[in-house]
């Protein structure tokens, strides 16, 4: 083994002990583990989406304690203001020549993993301040702008149950996540481990396994990873697939604006980060079909006849994934 080959069988090492730090705190939601786990390695944000009571914040919380990261939670409301996380201006005197000056106080933006707790209940004008940061990863207030740290990954929630007093995301907007996570209810099993764990007098403590800086080694590593270029080409037409105007059956009565360039993008970067955690440095066609649903679900828009067919995204992948098949 070289010293590169080496080092990167100890970064798979690292990945499969933090997988089980994790799983010190949070029983079962296997995968969602792995998925939160390769948005944060392909450098991109999730947005989960599940009833409460399910673990969300304390799976977060975890995940920030297994990486020695820096975690923060915003509860949005409908009087949240951008100023309430970005961050604001406040007025100091210097007490020894008593001149005043503006100096910028960072709101909970300024992070390393941000849970942004039902991000629908907060008005347009303060999801698009966290969405740009998102994209941007700075914050530029009063002409200044302002580096947030690295690495910045936001897990954002949603409550599909409550409609009033919500405010949806745009489809453009929802495009920024890298994936679309649902979180189910446990099995039997694990609920009764719930139980178990979360009522007695033990505590699970998450040890710390990798350093943050770890995290930024490991995105590097993931855009090394192979793909070949028969893959691409099949990614690239499941992605073109999905449009209304490709000649794919079924499209074109359910879908009524089909995923666009970014979707291959974040396709790709995932398979490429779940190929890491499962330690291939090539991605397979199982790591595609695995993330076809997390990566396409939001950035699909159904036609009143899929709702009146009671069609979801998840059936439309289904459908695309039949139909372009890979090319073995």
């Amino acid at each position: 083994m070289t010293s590169t080959e080496a080092d990167i069988q100890a970064t798979l090492d690292q990945l499969g002990a933090l997988r089980a730090a994790i799983a010190k705190a949070i029983v079962g939601q296997d995968a969602v583990v792995e998925q939160l786990l390769i948005g944060l390695l392909a450098g991109g944000h999730c947005l989960l989406e599940g009833v409460p009571g399910l673990g969300k914040t304390l799976l977060v919380r975890s995940l920030g304690q297994a990486l020695a990261l820096a975690f923060r939670r915003i509860q949005f409301t409908p009087d949240l203001m951008p100023s309430d996380i970005l961050g604001t201006e406040i007025l100091e005197e210097d007490h020894g020549t008593g001149k005043r000056h503006f100096k910028f106080q960072p709101g909970p933006v300024f992070t390393n993993l941000l849970l942004a707790d039902e991000l629908n209940r907060t008005p347009p004008k303060t999801q698009a301040a966290l969405l740009e940061a998102m994209q941007e990863h700075t914050v530029s207030y009063a002409g200044v702008t302002h580096a947030l740290p690295e690495p910045f990954f936001v897990l954002a929630t949603q409550n599909p149950l409550e409609q009033a007093g919500t405010y949806p995301l745009p489809e453009a907007q929802l495009d920024r996540f890298l994936l679309h996570i649902r979180v189910d209810y446990p099995s039997e099993d694990e609920e009764r481990d719930i139980l178990m764990q979360t009522t007695g007098s033990g505590s699970s403590r998450v040890p710390t396994v990798m350093a943050g800086e770890a995290v930024l080694g490991l995105q590097k590593l993931v855009r090394e990873v192979h793909i070949s270029a028969d893959m691409l080409a099949w990614i690239n037409r499941l992605v073109r697939a999905s449009r209304p105007q490709s000649e794919t059956p079924g499209i074109g009565q359910w879908v009524k604006w089909g995923a666009g360039p970014r979707a291959g993008q974040a396709l790709v970067l995932s398979a490429k980060a779940r190929a890491l955690i499962h330690g291939r440095f090539a991605v397979t066609e199982d790591d595609v079909r695995a993330l076809a649903a997390p990566v396409l679900r939001h950035r699909l828009l159904l036609t009143f006849m899929a709702e009146a067919e009671q069609k979801s995204a998840d059936d439309v992948v289904a459908l695309l994934l039949a139909a372009v098949p890979y090319p073995h």
